[in-house]
């Protein structure tokens, strides 16, 4: 009888270290795995599998027409102008917040006025219309009208899409709390607009006819319906665009 309590003894044993082994196995790797794991901001969670965020919980939103995030200016009467040279030709844009704004998806708009020209001659113009999200200050897209022109005359409205509309939504123009590696869509108009930006950088210095720059971001924009094309943009602190390819921000006038 001894014998056998013995034999069961070192059995119970033999058991209980395996069990305590490989709870011990178990915790290991979780801590290891916690430690080799960044933690994620809750904009980075928020981004699709493909790592482009589409969604932006628009719902939670208490949208405001009026306003600005560091980045992004949405106030009546705010210019900036661009302007550069590129093959030889003088380019030249013009954006305006306009006094003016838009229902677009049941949501009050501001209405942006772009007003491109390319060695003097007028080829676009487009009405733009964005909204403040509070809290979180995202600058969110809800669409834009396009008017192409050629000769003087307009051509063609390509690219015009509204939130709400063939299976169009809202995209996010600027986030309220950039990060560097954000990767979102700007424009969600499937087959007509998908604009997207990577946040590449937030610390560059940029010089520009109109001044000199610190703290300027900078994006990597592409789109999926043209992917051979890829353009950097610049934006600084209380300005909003500085730079976009070869022109640059020449003048701003602030409200």
């Amino acid at each position: 009888m001894i014998q056998t309590k013995s034999i069961f003894g070192y059995r119970m044993t033999a058991a209980v270290v395996v069990v305590v082994a490989g709870i011990a196995a178990l915790i290991s790797a979780d801590a290891h795995a916690q430690n080799m794991t960044a933690p994620l901001t809750s904009q980075q969670q928020d981004q699709t599998a493909d790592e482009w965020m589409s969604s932006f919980n628009l719902e939670k939103c208490d949208f405001v027409s009026t306003g600005e995030n560091k980045y992004f200016i949405l106030k009546p009467g705010y210019q900036v102008t661009l302007e550069g040279e590129e093959d030889g030709e003088e380019l030249k844009l013009v954006m305006t917040v306009l006094n003016e704004t838009k229902i677009v998806n049941g949501i009050e708009t501001r209405v942006v006025e772009e007003k491109e020209t390319e060695g003097g001659n007028l080829v676009e113009i487009s009405r733009n219309y964005f909204a403040l999200c509070k809290p979180t200050n995202n600058a969110i897209y809800f669409g834009e009208d396009v008017d192409i022109y050629e000769n003087g005359e307009k051509v063609s409205q390509e690219g015009a899409w509204l939130a709400g509309q063939n299976d169009s939504k809202a995209g996010m123009i600027m986030p309220g709390k950039v990060e560097v590696g954000l990767k979102y869509y700007q424009e969600i108009a499937p087959g007509v607009a998908e604009d997207r930006a990577k946040i590449v950088s937030v610390n560059d210095s940029m010089v520009t006819p109109a001044g000199t720059f610190d703290q300027v971001l900078k994006t990597e924009e592409t789109n999926p319906l043209k992917p051979e094309e890829k353009e950097f943009k610049f934006y600084a602190p209380g300005i909003g665009l500085i730079q976009e390819e070869a022109i640059k921000l020449v003048n701003y006038t602030k409200p």
